[in-house]
């Protein structure tokens, strides 16, 4: 069983930036995808946008509207996946979460942690 748990979240002026953090227990397949999704008023969880992802290998890739201010990494000492966002603006405000996903394709969610970009 795989627990998530973010942290991080605020509010930003627009221009600003936040760091999210989601801490990550349990046993991790040896092929896995960690990403960050966010949900809007409305929306439901499971249909949000995928924002950025980092696989086990380490490669990532990014939402065109979030990429070049937006940097996703791991720690993998401190297993602890981070969304460092940069240049906020007020559409990317949403509920961030943290999703795993391994080898059965299963997600496990975290439980969200709001942003709120506004002046």
């Amino acid at each position: 069983q795989v627990q998530l748990v973010e942290s991080g979240g605020g509010l930003v002026q627009p221009g600003g930036s936040l760091n999210l953090s989601c801490t990550i227990s349990g046993t991790l397949h040896s092929m896995y995808s960690l990403s960050w999704y966010r949900q809007t008023p409305g929306e439901q969880r499971e249909l949000s946008d995928m924002v950025a992802v980092i696989w086990n290998t380490g490669r990532t890739n990014y939402r065109d509207s979030v990429g070049g201010r937006f940097t996703i990494a791991r720690d993998n000492v401190k297993n602890i996946l981070h969304l460092h966002m940069n240049n906020l603006k007020p559409e990317d405000s949403a509920v961030y979460y943290c999703v795993y996903t391994g080898e059965d394709d299963r997600d496990y969610w975290g439980q969200g942690t709001q942003v709120t970009v506004s002046a």
